[in-house]
């Protein structure tokens, strides 16, 4: 996907060259080093077998995981989501339960590496875990591939406020507990799965909920070693990377291909995420629906190289969060049928472009400076209808132009682009595309009546709802299928 993309790009060496870390200082390598060696016939540490009852690092067989056959009133997890006991039972999990740093290598075919450092830590600025991935591979069926349950909380503002609090939009997560570092040169695989909402015994409360294949429940910092060419590739039954409160990227070659959101921060209006530096290549909503990156907060991006995708199906971008999306640096890409506009007070200048109609994969995507040189240009792997570019060479009052496959589409800043006069959602619509689309004014009033009606169906209630999404940028979904 991104290879292409650095191929095609006109500023393909600013790409390929990978954004210098904080990882030394930020990164989090302590003065001692362990070295943990997984393997399906057995796991060592420092070179001697771990057991179940040893310290610091434990190997058993539970694992928390939706169960199948409990009932209605055990979770909100779908038969799809459920797994029986004997799968669950055939995973081997490696359980780090002392703050330290960890070489990881090796490999897992069924298991989960967890990092628990006991109830309390959260508050412990010295309960920190940095996992060192050097050649690892870990794939789990039943559950998280990766998992942080307990370490230190860097945001203590957030952990002593009160509820309502809302988050910064800016965050310091440089004494995070839950620590990711690739190794120099390393390639490392977590193929996960996720854990339905499991209810607290006798209540609607959450008790378990861990929606990605590498997930923190606390805060969680990922850097590159060295400089920075380490690889980590996330396969995600549901989400990628997630995190219940902040997630700072900071360098590393990061590959996700995910069912539904390629990463995800779940704060409501306090989560971070904040990418500074490295490469991410996600391939988001392969399943019926997904953003590329999804903050319940804030989304910064400083510096590195984002090429995002959303879902070609469902109203998704490349790049969502309730808050701000900033972006100060880096050289993004991100492809959706939705956009959602970046903040003014971004330092960097972004481009934003709504087509009249989706553009089908495989299609020529270029944007052009005044002079008709591309400063952008690669193939679309999958249909989108929105595209957002970001990178330091735009000029601030230079005027860029949007092809698809050779035909104008818009030129300009903002959600919608400068559309040509004329032309709902911006553009000139390529013939094959069927020319011009008038859009039905939807009638007064649904928007208002939407959010009061509980009985509409889910399938009238969505297309409804895109109807809405599709009037605002020039377009008009296929009506729903069924009554």
């Amino acid at each position: 996907m991104i290879r292409k993309l650095f191929a095609m790009t006109a500023g393909a060496a600013l790409l390929l060259s990978l954004a210098g870390c904080q990882a030394a200082q930020e990164g989090g390598v302590q003065p001692e080093e362990h070295l943990l060696s997984l393997a399906d016939n057995g796991v060592s540490l420092d070179h001697k077998p771990v057991a179940e009852d040893s310290e610091p690092v434990t190997v058993g067989h539970e694992i928390i995981y939706y169960q199948a056959g409990q009932g209605s009133g055990y979770g909100e997890g779908s038969d799809q989501e459920a797994h029986d006991p004997q799968e669950a039972r055939e995973h081997t999990v490696v359980t780090i339960r002392q703050p330290g740093t960890y070489r990881v290598t090796g490999t897992l075919s069924l298991g989960q590496l967890a990092v628990d450092l006991g109830e309390g830590s959260e508050r412990d600025p010295d309960a920190v875990v940095a996992l060192v991935l050097d050649n690892a591979s870990i794939t789990c069926t039943v559950a998280p591939a990766l998992i942080f349950y307990n370490v230190y909380e860097c945001d203590t503002a957030w952990m002593a406020a009160e509820e309502g609090y809302s988050g910064p939009a800016v965050v310091d997560t440089s004494a995070a507990g839950a620590r990711i570092v690739l190794a120099e040169g390393s390639e490392n695989t977590m193929t996960g799965s996720h854990v339905a909402k499991i209810y607290q015994p006798g209540t609607t409360k959450k008790l378990h909920k861990y929606d990605g294949a590498v997930y923190s429940r606390m805060s969680m910092n990922l850097d590159g070693e060295g400089e920075g060419t380490g690889v980590l590739r996330v396969v995600a039954g549901n989400e990628g990377l997630d995190s219940e409160l902040h997630l700072t990227i900071n360098g590393g070659y990061i590959a996700i291909q995910a069912q539904n959101d390629g990463i995800n921060t779940n704060e409501d209006g306090v989560s971070v995420t904040t990418i500074n530096g490295g490469t991410l290549e996600i391939n988001a909503g392969l399943g019926a629906e997904g953003d590329g990156i999804d903050s319940n907060g804030h989304l910064v991006i400083n510096g590195g190289n984002v090429y995002a995708m959303a879902s070609a199906e469902s109203m998704d971008s490349g790049l969502d969060a309730d808050g701000e999306v900033r972006i100060n640096g880096g050289y993004v890409v991100a492809l959706g049928n939705m956009s959602q506009p970046v903040s003014e007070n971004s330092a960097q200048r972004a481009l934003q472009y709504t087509l009249g109609q989706s553009a089908p994969a495989q299609a020529q995507m270029e944007i052009l400076d005044a002079g008709g040189e591309a400063v952008l240009s690669f193939e679309t792997e999958k249909a989108c209808r929105n595209l957002l570019f970001s990178s330091p060479d735009l000029g601030k009052d230079e005027d860029y132009t949007l092809t698809v496959d050779g035909v104008a589409q818009a030129a300009g800043d903002g959600p919608q682009g400068s559309p040509p006069e004329g032309f709902p959602g911006g553009g000139r619509p390529p013939e094959e595309m069927g020319g011009r689309r008038e859009t039905p004014a939807p009638p007064e009033g649904l928007e208002e009546w939407l959010a009061a009606e509980d009985g509409i169906p889910q399938e009238i209630r969505s297309w409804l709802e895109e109807l809405l999404e599709f009037s605002r940028a020039g377009g008009a979904p296929a009506p729903p299928s069924g009554p």
